[in-house]
């Protein structure tokens, strides 16, 4: 698959989700607003006012030559980190539902969304320039790892915002391998990742009833576990070809959050299973032609970022799904493209934007799809 059919192929699974998000806002935003009182339409006519927002950013973005952020990764670096530091002032710093992850500064946003892209930007930065230089510890691991990384990360994860910190970890992971960091390092970094999870979990009763509930969703179904064993129910109504579009019932005060973080289970319920696995196909798709665009990639630091941005779509997708399905423990997380929320959809949106300034800037295209790891044993690639 060519960079050019790479770019095409991204960017119309980006639209069918952009489109059935915007849809799917329609179906169970309405509901959600006639208990507070709101115009119904309010869900849909902000949804469909980010996304145009963020359509037009990312054009923006992708008429923007990408290696032009370098110049500018340090203040970008210091700004998010500020913006995640506001999120536990008070006045400044808001917390809803029990998580300190907005900020008001005069317009309300998660600045964790900002950091996925600047991360990754930092990151490919700080890698392109000790290429030579990926496998030691220092340079390799400590320093972008512990300190270009693990600072923001920190920071999202004690706004009580595990399932972006793990999303967002992941994705680090992603680009420090392909970099060619070393392979122990990195393992040692997941268990001490794991076991400040585990603190973290056994540390808070509300964690821990989260993980009970995801043993036993029925035992938690008025509890806890309400919103994932609904969300089962709502999958089990819809069957193979769904309920019809705007038929579900699920969302109709039964299922909390039914039309931001658990949108997946209504998109089950209306859709059915030909629903659901078509949007696993978009966003699978989306990944597969995002990589194949990496990996193609000549210049290392538009490989590297190419490969972030990616990650940064496709895992806080899987983490979603994985928790509608009951696969994993509720961890609030929306999902991308398609969950009502402004800051996500436009941050979304603007990564689409950058990955195809990097299609489009990059001086060279590699005929080779070998991994970055390997540049060392094929310094002619």
């Amino acid at each position: 698959m060519s960079t050019r059919l790479s770019i095409i192929v991204l960017w119309m699974c980006f639209i069918i989700l952009l489109v059935l998000g915007i849809v799917m806002v329609a179906s169970t935003g309405l509901c959600a607003a006639v208990p507070h009182g709101e115009d119904p339409a309010t869900f849909l006519q902000k949804q469909a006012g980010f996304g145009f927002m963020g359509l037009l950013g990312a054009l923006v973005l992708s008429s923007i030559d990408y290696h032009k952020y370098r110049a500018w990764v340090k203040p970008m670096w210091w700004t998010v980190t500020a913006l995640l530091i506001m999120c536990y002032l008070p006045g400044v710093g808001l917390t809803i539902n029990g998580e300190q992850r907005w900020v008001n500064l005069g317009i309300t946003f998660q600045p964790s969304e900002l950091s996925k892209i600047v991360l990754m930007i930092c990151m490919s930065h700080w890698y392109t320039l000790y290429r030579e230089q990926a496998g030691t510890f220092w340079n390799g691991f400590a320093i972008p790892g512990g300190v270009i990384f693990g600072v923001q990360l920190v920071l999202i994860l004690f706004e009580k915002d595990m399932g972006t910190a793990a999303a967002l970890a992941m994705s680090g992971f992603c680009i420090m391998y392909v970099a060619g960091a070393r392979g122990w390092l990195m393992a040692l970094a997941l268990l001490v990742g794991a076991l400040v999870l585990y603190w973290m979990a056994t540390g808070s009763a509300n964690r821990m009833e989260r993980i009970y509930a995801w043993l036993d969703p029925q035992a938690y179904s008025q509890g806890a576990g309400r919103q994932q064993w609904i969300s089962i129910l709502a999958f089990a109504r819809g069957g193979l070809t769904g309920v019809g579009l705007g038929d579900g019932i699920e969302k109709f005060g039964n299922l909390p959050f039914a039309h931001t973080d658990f949108i997946f289970a209504e998109v089950g319920e209306e859709w059915g299973l030909v629903g659901t696995l078509g949007v696993l196909l978009l966003f699978t798709m989306m990944t597969l032609a995002g990589i194949v665009m990496a990996l193609r990639t000549s210049d290392t630091f538009g490989r590297l970022l190419a490969t972030g941005l990616v990650c940064t779509i496709f895992w806080p997708a899987v983490l979603n799904m994985a928790v509608v399905t009951s696969l994993l423990p509720n961890t609030g997380l929306p999902l991308p493209l398609i969950s009502y929320g402004g800051t996500n959809l436009v941050f979304t949106i603007a990564s689409i934007g950058i990955l195809t300034s990097v299609q489009r800037f990059t001086p060279t295209i590699r005929q080779s799809c070998m991994p970055i790891r390997r540049l060392k044993q094929n310094p002619r690639l």
